[in-house]
């Protein structure tokens, strides 16, 4: 149909002026000043000189080893709140539980930010993590949140567990943003591989 490209046009140019997420060209949609702002990508989640500096800096290690960690803590923290709110025996275990996943999950965001700083430039909400780090601070609020209820005595046992799985909740959608972006750089990294082999 002759009216069908124009279509398009109208309704690309119509989600262009909502959309807000810098990687545009990956959903489907182009914007020539976002392009130029995030010179990164789409193709690529990190420039040659980003990804010697993630190789080099020892924050690269200390990620690597802190994420798999306090995930552990986490699922071992999510059985003792699950339990507790199932037979209410164990509220201690799990409240020592939050805490020690709370005290990791402030580990991992001060290193992370300091790995950030070593690779972008900036300690957050650098182009290529943005969204990830957006999400953050929401898990950071809700798990401080959670420790300014236990140390005051707010909303009661259950309340706090509730509050407790509101912020995993959040910590999980983090994490699964993390890893989705681990896999691209995986991806980034094969495809760098395969065109210098192709060469």
């Amino acid at each position: 149909m002759i009216l069908a490209p124009d279509f398009n046009q109208v309704i690309d140019r119509c989600l262009a002026r909502f959309d807000l997420c810098p990687w545009s060209t990956l959903a489907g949609t182009s914007s020539p000043g976002r392009e130029r702002r995030y010179r990164t990508l789409p193709n690529t989640l990190y420039t040659p000189e980003q990804r010697r500096r993630r190789d080099e800096t020892a924050w690269t290690l200390v990620q690597g080893i802190l994420a798999p960690l306090q995930f552990a803590v986490f699922l071992v923290s999510l059985v003792l709140v699950l339990r507790f709110l199932a037979t209410g025996v164990g509220f201690e275990a799990a409240t020592a539980s939050i805490v020690v996943k709370t005290l990791a999950l402030y580990a991992i965001m001060v290193t992370g930010a300091l790995w950030e700083r070593e690779v972008f430039g900036q300690y957050l909400f650098a182009p290529a993590f943005f969204w990830e780090d957006v999400v953050s601070m929401l898990v950071i609020a809700l798990h401080t949140a959670y420790l300014v209820v236990l140390i005051s005595g707010a909303l009661g046992a259950q309340g706090q567990m509730l509050l407790a799985l509101a912020a995993y909740a959040a910590y999980v959608v983090n994490a699964t943003q993390f890893l989705l972006k681990l896999r691209a750089a995986r991806r980034q990294g094969d495809s760098r591989s395969a065109a210098f082999g192709s060469a």
